[in-house]
């Protein structure tokens, strides 16, 4: 991906989109401590002045960044294929996959597990709760809340496990991930006693 071009009248949110996509690329890339702020407005192609005006520190920044990668946008949804619940489930499996694999470093370091940072926990206890509205909203819109948001949460378990399989482990591919995450999220969003995927 290339380095936007320093000087380009751009917007303040289109500013802001694009050092926080500068961000992403560099976290995703290496660990906390070894990106600056230097090379975050480097990246970005902005002076290092606007990181602080737009983010406050480095530390803001990233934590921003973690709630971009860790939180479903309500676009992940709307873009979701008509069809049957076992398409759009393998579609939303399938755009999940594209990012883990697209930032693979900084999923590994903060969404397979809790981070152990106060901060970066809270972000990922909020994700949890966006995620299980739009998957519910998704996938099983006439399911009642409970228990099923409690079922959607416990995949989220299985989520972060999968993918240290696929990623570390190396003892599960993607397709074998991918396969593993629609057929339980599937199970997950079956009405008990019945016997299909009808939800």
């Amino acid at each position: 991906m290339s380095t936007p071009v320093r000087g380009r009248r751009l917007d303040p949110d289109a500013r802001r989109e694009e050092i926080v996509a500068g961000a992403l690329r560099l976290f995703s890339a290496h660990p906390y401590a070894a990106v600056s702020t230097t090379d975050l407005a480097r990246e970005a192609g902005v002076a290092r002045g606007l990181i602080n005006h737009y983010f406050g520190t480095k530390r803001d920044l990233y934590l921003e960044v973690v709630r971009r990668l860790t939180t479903i946008p309500e676009v992940a949804v709307a873009e979701l294929p008509p069809g049957t619940v076992e398409v759009r489930t393998g579609a939303a499996v399938d755009w999940f996959l594209d990012a883990v694999e697209r930032h693979r470093g900084l999923w590994l370091s903060v969404g397979t597990s809790a981070a152990g940072d106060i901060d970066v926990d809270a972000i990922l206890a909020e994700a949890d709760e966006i995620a299980a509205d739009r998957v519910l909203a998704a996938l099983a819109p006439d399911a009642p809340d409970d228990p099923y948001r409690a079922r959607v949460r416990s995949f989220f378990g299985l989520v972060r496990s999968a993918s240290r399989e696929w990623l570390v482990r190396g003892t599960l591919d993607r397709a074998g991930t991918r396969a593993l995450l629609v057929d339980v999220l599937l199970a997950v969003l079956i009405r008990p006693g019945h016997s299909d995927s009808q939800v």
